[in-house]
């Protein structure tokens, strides 16, 4: 029988009515508390802050133009730094993980290197130290990409505070969400001011548009609402085949730049308080089922490394190669489980992007081999071990 619910691809935090209702504006200075900055700039979207932190630091080292990025990481990590006027370039990461290969990066650095944008991928950590020790050496600022792991932590601090800059991503389905929104975030005074007058228009336009879209988030994001809202168009694109389109990989014509509005300032300012409790059931869920995960013969799922304390907004898995994944992901993508694939490709070869230097071979592997399953709170124990028991069948038909 058909299932009539949909379970999002990632954990988010779903809003109640109360956070709809007029209230002053501070999630700002909220979210600094949380992460323990002394200060966070709010903007319309993860995308954006990175736009900010790049343009800030470009004035600051104006003979620098080039960004180094993961050759795997989200599309439009690479339309901002074009749209910051900057060049983007490729970084080959680490076999079989998601995080910059230390040797490739170290050669891939030069005096023309303006920033290097490490990624915490799926609520994980990675190395910044290593990263902020070869960035320094070329003279480069360190950007954290911390758009899918807020609330995550390396010791008792946030993730975005061990670099120069750190940004993170309140778009829908994120641990909080304004339906799109972003955070910015720097230990470093002359980082902060230097952003800090980096102008965001006001849109009403666009204001508008995210207001009506946070309200039908509001109402849709729960398994009855995700059935249409996601989970039919994303059946729809499977269908068609266009598998950047399922995953939500297709580029926008431009990234829209403009100040968040008084009332989404506040519905987040509300909802920021129920984050701490969510995260903490999202950890216990995860510790509850990552050995259930483990045991299945041929799934690496990724996890925390000593002294890391990450989220977990989804399971990040990578199989033995790309036809088991492919076999789980024909039995699971359209079941409405909470199964999906992260960024369809490696950075190299989106042909909306264009041509970006950078030999990545091993995010192409990585690309091929990789999957996910939901932590949302709706993914009950049952679905969950059914979910096991299909990657335990595909497993075996391999040989």
């Amino acid at each position: 029988m058909q299932r009539r619910t949909e379970i999002p691809p990632t954990a988010g935090l779903p809003l109640r009515w109360r956070d709809l209702l007029p209230r002053p504006p501070r999630l700002a200075k909220r979210a600094a508390s949380f992460l323990g900055s002394d200060d966070a700039l709010l903007t319309c979207s993860g995308s954006a802050a990175l736009v900010i932190a790049l343009r800030a630091l470009h004035a600051m080292a104006p003979s620098r133009r080039e960004v180094v990025m993961p050759g795997y990481t989200c599309p439009l990590v690479g339309l901002a730094v074009r749209r910051a006027g900057l060049e983007p370039k490729l970084c080959d990461t680490e076999h079989g993980g998601f995080g910059f290969d230390p040797r490739q990066l170290e050669a891939t650095c030069n005096e023309r290197t303006l920033a290097v944008l490490p990624t915490h991928l799926a609520g994980r950590v990675v190395d910044v130290a290593t990263i902020s020790h070869i960035a320094g050496n070329a003279g480069a600022f360190v950007v954290e990409d911390a758009a899918q792991a807020l609330g995550a932590r390396v010791g008792d601090d946030s993730v975005g505070m061990q670099g120069d800059v750190g940004f993170f991503s309140l778009a829908a389905g994120k641990g909080l969400s304004i339906f799109e929104g972003g955070l910015l975030v720097s230990r470093r005074p002359d980082v902060r001011r230097a952003m800090g007058d980096v102008q965001q228009p006001w849109r009403l336009d666009w204001e508008l548009r995210r207001s009506a879209e946070l309200l039908g988030y509001a109402a849709l994001y729960h398994p009855h609402g995700l059935r249409r809202a996601y989970g039919d168009p994303l059946r729809r694109a499977l269908a068609r085949g266009e598998l950047v389109q399922a995953v939500g990989d297709d580029m926008p014509d431009g990234l829209p730049f403009h100040r968040v509005g008084r009332w989404r300032n506040g519905v987040g300012s509300a909802a920021i308080g129920r984050l701490p409790a969510f995260l903490a059931a999202g950890n216990h869920r995860a510790a509850r089922r990552l050995p259930r995960l483990r045991a299945i013969h041929g799934v690496h799922v990724f996890g925390d490394g000593p002294g890391q304390h990450g989220t977990w907004p989804y399971f990040l898995l990578r199989l033995c190669d790309r036809a088991t994944r492919d076999l789980a992901m024909d039995a699971l993508w359209t079941g409405g489980q909470g199964v999906s694939r992260l960024f369809i490709h490696a950075m190299a070869d989106y042909p909306a992007l264009g041509p970006i230097p950078g030999d990545v071979p091993n995010a192409r592997d990585f690309a091929a081999r990789s999957m996910t399953i939901s932590n949302s709170p709706w993914l009950d124990d049952v679905t969950f071990e059914s979910i096991c028991r299909v990657l335990e069948r595909v497993a075996r038909a391999r040989p």
